[in-house]
């Protein structure tokens, strides 16, 4: 049996979506969650893309020692330096180099003839060398190049110290047999390709990226490159629960093995779906609420007496264990940590006062607590920013005669410094233009409000994810409580604090947590 590795691009090629733009303390959190779940290599940015990525780099190479951390770079020096710069720190750091190799790319991109990238990648590959030998070349819109430039290609950056080989589907313009076929004659015809690792890195805008990926395996690729819940440039990346869960199911078919722990998968996916605020989708495969829900009498008759009749996975093997244990508000500080413990989750001392806190609170406004309860309670807490501004009270005015109004007060730094009472066009409207009035930011703009019943019954735990545009970047503050309105406004005020935090020098790194 062949082994598959995993290379997880969520923390780079993921980060490009639309609208996502995670701070480095988010993306040490999602790493650290990666490595839990056993990824082979995190990519954890492009260093010479800002100063904030050159920090999650520089951060995550630092700190999560049994992963290998690689950095992509342009095939120029100063990409290179810039990269390894971030990366130095790293336990067994990799250099990820590439370089445009389709015709369209190199007339339009480029502007570049054939020698003339052949020899720069050369160069950028012998230059990465001077730092490590663990170099990654990837050759961009690989599935439209010309074939015979790209075995030349492929053949000279191996003779020059290239140790991993990426095929990439750039555009999502390959299908299966197709992409199968271009990695079957890559084996065939680089006559030094026993040398490196084959590596693929499909994109969807097909919704092919899975089955191009499986079929790049089947034709002798050993890694392939993956997000978490497929997110990436446009239609997304690979999604790496779905890759690595059909290895998983169809382990009689394709014959790999893999090293991941599949019941990570679950944890892993709420975690990026709330720090990018990129919900997903309900009926997506694996991760998808609707994934292992069953409506249809035929179908919950069929499943009561036999699981495998209407499901292929066990909800288990993903992380979706349901547990027994009933928290309430006669539960004291041990069975809190306890429970917390066996969710997988490691919290300080600190981080774990403030859940109990909350869990307090919220115990006094319903009966009993899920596990899905504690899990946005953990969330609301390890994932917030350092409170600049905070909330000291709110108050709000609706009705089908009223005109909506809220009024608030924050604290700044721990001192009260502000009321105000705005009215809007609903109540969250009018929160959202009293917090405006009183922090004065220029440029603020709300791109996306979405709230969530994170658990069943009238007396649900609501969660809300404000995406906000803040001179031109983006940040995202979540919230969850039994009152949405309290919710939604400490949801816009985390969002509003990552911005001061980032801005100021004074964003938190994250607590551990799995």
């Amino acid at each position: 049996m062949g082994r598959v590795k995993v290379f997880d691009t969520t923390l780079r090629d993921g980060e490009q979506s639309p609208g996502v733009s995670l701070v480095p303390g988010e993306k040490l959190a999602i790493a650290r969650q990666l490595a839990k779940l056993r990824v082979d290599v995190i990519e954890a940015g492009f260093p010479i893309a800002s100063a904030g990525d050159f920090e999650a780099v520089r951060l995550i190479a630092r700190e999560v020692r049994d992963v290998e951390v690689a950095g992509l770079a342009r095939s120029n020096f100063k990409d290179i330096d810039r990269a390894w710069e971030a990366l130095q720190e790293g336990a067994d750091p990799r250099l990820h180099v590439f370089i445009a190799s389709s015709p369209v790319h190199m007339k339009y991109k480029l502007k570049m003839k054939e020698e003339e990238v052949l020899e720069r990648a050369v160069e950028a590959v012998k230059y990465a060398s001077r730092y490590t030998s663990n170099i990654e070349f990837s050759a961009e819109d690989a599935s439209r190049s010309e074939l015979n430039f790209l075995f030349r290609l492929f053949s000279a950056v191996i003779k020059a110290g290239a140790r991993v080989i990426n095929v990439p589907d750039t555009v999502g313009y390959a299908v299966p047999d197709q992409f199968g076929l271009l990695i079957k004659q890559i084996k065939e015809n680089v006559t030094n390709i026993e040398q490196a690792e084959l590596s693929v890195h499909c994109h969807n805008d097909l919704g092919l990226a899975v089955a191009n990926s499986l079929a790049a395996l089947q034709n002798g690729a050993t890694q392939v490159e993956v997000a978490v819940n497929g997110i990436g440039e446009r239609a997304g990346n690979t999604a790496l629960e779905e890759l690595i869960m059909a290895l998983y199911t169809r382990k009689d078919f394709y014959d790999l093995t893999f090293s991941q722990d599949t019941t990570q998968i679950m944890r892993l996916s709420k975690m990026v779906s709330g720090l990018t605020g990129m919900a997903v989708q309900a009926n997506k495969a694996i991760v998808g609420k609707n994934a292992f829900a069953h409506e249809s009498g035929i179908h919950q008759d069929g499943v009561i007496k036999e699981r495998t009749t209407y499901e292929i996975m066990d909800a288990r093997s993903i992380g979706l264990e349901d547990n027994s244990l009933i928290l309430g508000k006669h539960s004291g500080r041990h069975a809190l940590w306890d429970f917390i413990n066996e969710l997988g989750y490691e919290l300080d001392e600190e981080v774990f006062q403030g859940v109990f806190n909350r869990f307090k609170e919220l115990a006094d406004k319903k009966k009993k607590l899920s596990t899905l309860d504690i899990e946005a309670l953990i969330n609301n807490e390890i994932y917030s920013a350092d409170d600049i501004y905070a909330l000291d009270y709110v108050s709000v005015s609706t009705g089908n005669t009223l005109l909506p109004t809220a009024t608030l007060k924050l604290k700044k730094d721990g001192h009260l410094i502000e009321k105000a009472a705005c009215s809007g066009d609903g109540p969250i409207d009018a929160i959202f233009k009293a917090i405006n009035e009183i922090i004065n930011l220029e440029d603020i703009r709300l791109v996306s409000y979405k709230i969530d019943a994170v658990t069943e019954g009238t007396d649900a735990l609501g969660e809300v994810v404000v995406k906000l545009k803040i001179k031109e970047k983006t940040y995202v503050g979540h919230s969850a409580q039994t009152d949405i309105t309290y919710a939604s406004t400490l949801a816009y005020l985390e969002a509003v604090n990552k911005y001061l935090a980032t801005t100021n020098g004074r964003e938190r790194v994250q607590a551990n947590s799995s």
